[in-house]
């Protein structure tokens, strides 16, 4: 299994992938439309021997009371069910963070569940008097530093780009 950044090629693989791995196409369209846009902060696969993409990581600029602090959502993140368990979501994550926090990024918010990202150094948002605009969502919504200042003086809403709440997702 190869992590690396996406590049063009890889396109046409992270639709197939995400059309897969989640019930509806709303995944591949939304990261589709952030692509398109220049939306796109950053594309992480795992790929096969064969470059069959098998898992994908996507992390796209948010705001923060309509303010740029240089953080990213990470959102879509999939894998294969027929590799699922091996440890490529964790790769996928770690390298995107890396690339990130070498890139120069203070901060990372995900939606997604607790458990499973508090593993990795993910924190309730909350702690941080941080929120989303989605009622429901405070457990969930969760927040990993990469700058040591990333939370000082902030507080609010952190929003995701128009991409997110289009019609059609």
């Amino acid at each position: 299994m190869l992590i690396r950044t996406e590049i063009g090629v890889d396109a046409a693989g992270i639709d197939s992938l995400l059309r897969r791995c989640f019930p509806t196409g709303a995944e591949a369209d939304l990261v589709q439309r952030l692509r398109e846009d220049g939306q796109l902060t950053l594309g992480v696969v795992a790929t096969d021997e064969e470059g069959q993409v098998l898992g994908y990581a996507a992390f796209s600029p948010v705001t923060l009371q309509g303010e740029d602090r240089n953080w990213v959502g990470l959102a879509p993140l999939a894998v294969d069910e027929s590799v699922r368990r091996q440890g490529i979501g964790k790769q996928l994550l770690f390298e995107g963070l890396d690339t990130l926090n070498e890139f120069g990024y203070a901060a990372v918010v995900v939606l997604g569940d607790p458990a499973w990202f508090g593993r990795y150094g993910f924190e309730p948002a909350a702690r941080h008097q941080l929120h989303c605009a989605w009622p429901g969502t405070e457990a969930a919504f969760q927040v990993y530093k990469l700058a040591d200042d990333a939370f000082v003086d902030v507080s609010g809403e952190v929003a995701y780009s128009t991409h997110f709440t289009l019609n059609d997702r």
